[in-house]
């Protein structure tokens, strides 16, 4: 009689979910493995928590694009080329556009509001867009930021002007043209070789990558986040619906709770990974400094005409996402 309740249950196509047996996911990111890089980190927490959780559930993490390049992940994660990625969700913002609205000059200003931005409405829309191109979202997590420079330090629009600068997506690009900057489009894994060989003066990303990429080999003054901080990058833990659809309500329940155990992780560590930064470029002989308010007002304001208008004329719903996100306390 079970028997024929599993054929039964196989015979309505639902085996794949019902009776997933056990499974070894596939991890993929850009970032160092075992450098303490805290995207990795999250990674391979849910590896461990998968292992704890005993539901037959392995994750095998390919580090240091050792898969798929940068930008190649979300193709893949969406496609179920690869089950999990960390990854920043602005670099697919060339296919979903809307994708800007996590990395907008100065819509994040503190670590608070970025955990409280991830169930407002604005996040809401941001989520349902990545679950309906083929993905769901296991671990929120968004990092600060700041500027490097080879030349001299960047804090008010001015001191970028003249500079050949790397900014992790259009929002920014668009804001540092509007300063007179000139821009070279790279992944943050190609920020070190761009200032090695004089292609960049200079970039902004996060503080994770600006540590775990030995930018201060390369940097003469650093612009931490401080307290007006003007970057701010949404980069989640993804993972392919295809490979989710394929396990099991157990092994489902088991992923998801992984990846809140990875989320919590993260929002301990934050905020530390800004102090770890300036510690560590300090240490390295960099000169520290960070961004007024006046700057940071003067950026915004450019961000404003830049950024800002044209997210709001070209994307479908942009301004409504913007003033979703603005209307978070």
């Amino acid at each position: 009689m079970k028997r024929l309740l599993l054929s039964t249950i196989c015979g309505l196509a639902l085996c794949g979910s019902a009776l997933a047996e056990d499974v070894t996911l596939r991890a993929s990111h850009q970032w160092p493995g075992g450098k303490g890089d805290v995207r990795d980190e999250m990674v391979q927490l849910i590896g461990k928590e998968l292992e704890k959780a005993n539901v037959g559930v392995t994750l095998q993490v390919f580090p240091g694009e050792s898969l798929f390049k940068a930008k190649d992940q979300w193709g893949a994660v969406t496609k179920g080329q690869i089950d999990m990625t960390a990854f920043p969700l602005d670099y697919a913002s060339g296919r979903h556009p809307a994708f800007s609205a996590t990395l907008m000059p100065g819509l994040v200003d503190s670590h608070e509001r970025a955990q409280r931005l991830n169930d407002s409405d604005f996040m809401k829309a941001i989520k349902a867009e990545v679950e309906e191109a083929g993905a769901i979202i296991l671990s929120d997590a968004w990092l600060a930021g700041g500027f490097v420079s080879s030349t001299e330090c960047i804090t008010s629009p001015e001191t970028a002007k003249g500079q050949v600068l790397r900014a992790a997506g259009p929002a920014f690009e668009e804001m540092l043209v509007g300063a007179g900057s000139s821009i070279s489009s790279m992944p943050s894994s190609e920020i070190y070789t761009g200032m090695q060989q004089n292609v960049l003066t200079g970039a902004n990303t996060s503080s994770g990558s600006l540590i775990s990429y030995r930018i201060y080999e390369l940097a003469k003054c650093l612009t931490a986040p401080g307290d007006n901080a003007l970057w701010f990058m949404y980069e989640p833990i993804l993972m392919s619906k295809r490979s989710f659809d394929r396990l099991n309500e157990e092994q489902q329940k088991a992923v998801m709770a992984a990846g809140q155990a990875a989320e919590d992780y993260f929002a301990s560590e934050a905020e530390k990974l800004d102090g770890k930064l300036v510690d560590v470029y300090k240490e390295n002989g960099v000169e520290v400094t960070t961004m007024s308010k006046e700057n940071y007002d003067a950026w915004l304001r450019i961000a404003k005409e830049t950024s800002y208008k044209n997210f709001a004329e070209k994307v479908p719903n942009g301004q409504k996402l913007i003033d979703d996100a603005l209307a978070v306390e």
